[in-house]
This record gives C-alpha cells, sequence and structure tokens, in this order.
C-alpha cells in the first residue's frame, strides 16, 4: 500500500489525498515534518516536501504534487481528474499551477508562515501586517473563483477536475488558520460547501494540527 509522508496543514498532501480518494486508491498517513526531516525523508525526496508516496513492496517513491497526480492521472482510469478536449486539460492544468503556485504563494504560505510556523518552529508572535495582506489577496482570488462558479458547472469546465481538488485543498488550510472571509464571495463559498460535503473530504476536516485549532465553522458542511 502506498504511504504517504505529509502533515496535517500540507495544502499538496490535500491535494493528492484528495485525488486518491476519488479514484479509490488506500493509502496510509505517514507524518513527515519538512523541518524536521530524517536522511529517509531526504533521500526519498531530495528538495526535502511533501508530500512523498512511497510503496514499500514496489519500491517506489513519488514526489512533487502536480507530478504525483500525473502518475495516478496515468495509471489509474477511475474518476479522470485531467480530462476532455486538448483544450479543457490544458486549461485545468493552468488552474492547478494558478493555485499552487499563486494562491499558495499569496495566501496559503504567509498564514502558515505567520499562524502555524512561528507559533510551532520559531516562538514568534504572527506580523498582523503579512497576516492582512494576505486576506487581502485572498479576496482578489475569491473574486475570480466567484466569476469561475458563475461561468461554468465546475472551476475548469462541465465536469469536476484536479483544478477543483487542487483550490480545496488551497482554501481547506487557509480558512482553518482563519484566513479566508467569505463575505461577498457567496458563489467560491457555495462551490467550497458542495466540496465539502464529498467523502474524500470528510477526512481532512477531522484532522487537526497539534496547539493550532481552526475556527468552529471550519468542518460544518454548510459553511
Amino acid at each position: 500500500m502506498w504511504r504517504i509522508y505529509q502533515f496535517p496543514l500540507c495544502p499538496f498532501s490535500r491535494k493528492v489525498r484528495l485525488l486518491l480518494s476519488e479514484k479509490g486508491v488506500g493509502y496510509e498517513l505517514w507524518r513527515a515534518d519538512p523541518w524536521n526531516a530524517d536522511d529517509e525523508f531526504w533521500a526519498m525526496n531530495p528538495a526535502g516536501r511533501t508530500p512523498v508516496l512511497h510503496d514499500p513492496d514496489k519500491k517506489v517513491s513519488l514526489s512533487d504534487s502536480r507530478a504525483i497526480c500525473e502518475y495516478f492521472e496515468e495509471t489509474v482510469d477511475k474518476a479522470p481528474m485531467i480530462n476532455g478536449t486538448a483544450a479543457n486539460r490544458a486549461e485545468i492544468r493552468r488552474l492547478v499551477a494558478l493555485f499552487d503556485e499563486n494562491f499558495f504563494g499569496d495566501v496559503t504560505m504567509p498564514l502558515l508562515h505567520e499562524r502555524m510556523k512561528k507559533r510551532l518552529i520559531l516562538r514568534q508572535p504572527p506580523d498582523s501586517r503579512v497576516l492582512r495582506e494576505a486576506m487581502k489577496l485572498a479576496h482578489g482570488h475569491l473574486d475570480y473563483i466567484d466569476w469561475l462558479v458563475d461561468t461554468r458547472p465546475w472551476l475548469a469546465g462541465p465536469q469536476m477536475s484536479l483544478a477543483d481538488l487542487a483550490l480545496a485543498a488551497q482554501i481547506s488550510v487557509a480558512d482553518y488558520l482563519g484566513g479566508i472571509d467569505w463575505d461577498g464571495h457567496e458563489q467560491a463559498r457555495s462551490w467550497y460547501a458542495v466540496f465539502k460535503s464529498r467523502p474524500s473530504f470528510g477526512p481532512l476536516l477531522s484532522e487537526r494540527m497539534e496547539v493550532i485549532q481552526p475556527p468552529s465553522h471550519y468542518a460544518l458542511l454548510d459553511d
């Protein structure tokens, strides 16, 4: 069985877990904090980042969330997540890159640094200026997501895709850390509420990072 080396608030691990669950691929969770990784973890991924997937029986290790998702798209027929025409597949990949890079860089990463890393590792208080800027940038991203939801059945087109999984993973972490203000973003909020209700999402909502607790609305399926 596949082992996923991850920590609870890694958005890229969450994206991979959502994909595997949607495809019905079994896995075990193994805790791996990149800031405290051992030699075994570095040997599997010299970049030192989560997630890493390892199958000890097949002696196969996979790293980088996009490479991992592409691997399972190519090897598991069930529930394709990069689907449709060539143009639609390009749009899915464009949005995945947008959410993995821009949303993460503008919103998720600053929140993780200020509200997780500073508390658990650096033992420092968060910078309120950085938090305000991250939440301001989140509004800009949510404006675009509102538009996508208004114009398409799913974010990238007529079917649920890896783009939906990638964004849901990022938002779930940002929401856990109190960085999402849904006011004025009913379209994005409704889309996320639908996604939260999927069976694949339940395990994510039940996990907690030690010491850091999410807002009261975090695990509510209609919020």
